[in-house]
């Protein structure tokens, strides 16, 4: 049951997958922090197509979705619900949530630093308790996970304790030079994922339930040690951070079909650091021991966060498999069959042949095959 509930999650995100050009790992992160049950802070220029990842996913994981931009004259109401007027008339205050954020699955607050200071407080608890309370409405909500997003991490001090309740950053770039006719293709094609299977949101919560069984026992000494590094790195990680960082860890292994823990799975680690700065610090002192670490599931995110050749091997097999079974093994478009001779161009230029691993080798193969044929 645990492989089958994985392999839910990987078919939606290949799904979700379809058309983002560069912004995978949003994607897989958030499937990430649904079964961890924590929340995601992505940080990143205008334009950067941060609501159009999230988006995706959402849609592919299924259950009631809720988006909104905050401003500095948000009302709360905009966001929980409005008061209920018959009932207030009554001496009541009661809540109408239908629709909006406490009876959402995912949800994803945009400019989420700009919201008022009630918005901001409410928030606090409903993030980290999974509570919303406002009169005698009391509610226990049904939230997996909570996407915020911003152009940059906020200067004041007041910000930090509601800051610190995103464990996971992702930090994002415009998309590179290298993937520039990618994105002009798909942008103009405008590719719509495929549909959504409603038994997805039922993997997640199952898989959410295995990782808080998953056993760390073995992977904990390796853990207090990376913390040490990071500590003595210079990258703050606060005690809440570290505990939590034990939920992404149990994430990943379960993601990956398993209900144990092992150092493959640390690649995690980098996303608990705050700032830009602070995670490529911490993908160098931590090198060594998130080096071989990868995921079958969210190979674009392991490969981003552990720099690593296994996470790289995974990332490219699959995208090759991904080509074949769309074009087939004669692609006959001349922009088709570059993209086919991309793969291969990235597969040559990061692997010697005798470090192919069998899976990437066979993909090699069968690519080679068809740009010839």
């Amino acid at each position: 049951m645990l492989q089958d509930d994985a392999l839910a999650v990987r078919e939606a995100l290949a799904r979700a997958r379809v058309g983002l050009v560069d912004r995978e790992v949003i994607a897989e992160v958030v499937a990430l922090c649904a079964v961890a049950g924590e929340h995601l802070l992505v940080v990143g220029a205008p334009g950067t197509a941060k609501s159009e990842a999230v988006r995706r996913i959402a849609a592919q994981l299924g259950g009631s979705y809720f988006e909104y931009l905050l401003g500095r004259f948000t009302e709360p109401n905009e966001i929980f619900g409005p008061v209920d007027l018959r009932r207030l008339r009554e001496g009541v205050v009661e809540v109408e949530t239908a629709g909006m954020l406490p009876e959402a699955d995912v949800a994803f607050l945009d400019e989420v630093f700009l919201g008022s200071t009630a918005i901001l407080n409410t928030l606090l608890g409903l993030l980290n308790e999974r509570t919303y309370r406002r009169g005698r409405t009391a509610l226990r909500v049904p939230l997996r996970v909570c996407v915020g997003a911003a152009n940059q991490l906020p200067d004041e001090p007041s910000l930090a304790a509601f800051a610190d309740r995103f464990l996971a950053r992702v930090f994002i770039a415009p998309v590179t030079d290298t993937r520039l006719e990618e994105l002009l293709e798909e942008g103009g094609r405008g590719a719509v994922p495929g549909p959504s299977d409603s038994r997805t949101l039922g993997a997640v919560d199952r898989l959410s339930e295995a990782a808080a069984e998953c056993e760390l026992t073995h992977v904990r000494p390796v853990l207090a040690a990376a913390l040490r590094r990071l500590r003595a790195a210079g990258v703050p990680v606060s005690d809440r951070r570290a505990v939590r960082s034990q939920r992404l860890i149990a994430a990943a292994a379960v993601l990956d079909g398993r209900g144990k823990a092992d150092t493959t799975d640390l690649w995690t680690l980098p996303l608990i650091a705050p700032t830009a700065d602070a995670q490529a610090a911490a993908r160098d002192v931590l090198a060594d021991l998130i080096g071989e670490a990868g995921s079958t599931s969210l190979f674009h995110a392991a490969e981003e966060f552990s720099r690593g050749a296994r996470a790289r091997a995974q990332r490219l097999a699959a995208s090759g498999r991904a080509l074949l079974q769309e074009f087939g093994d004669r692609p006959e478009d001349l922009d088709v069959r570059l993209r086919f001779e991309a793969v291969l161009r990235e597969i040559d230029a990061g692997f010697a042949a005798p470090d192919l691993d069998v899976e990437l080798g066979e993909v090699r193969d069968l690519l080679v095959a068809a740009v010839k044929a």
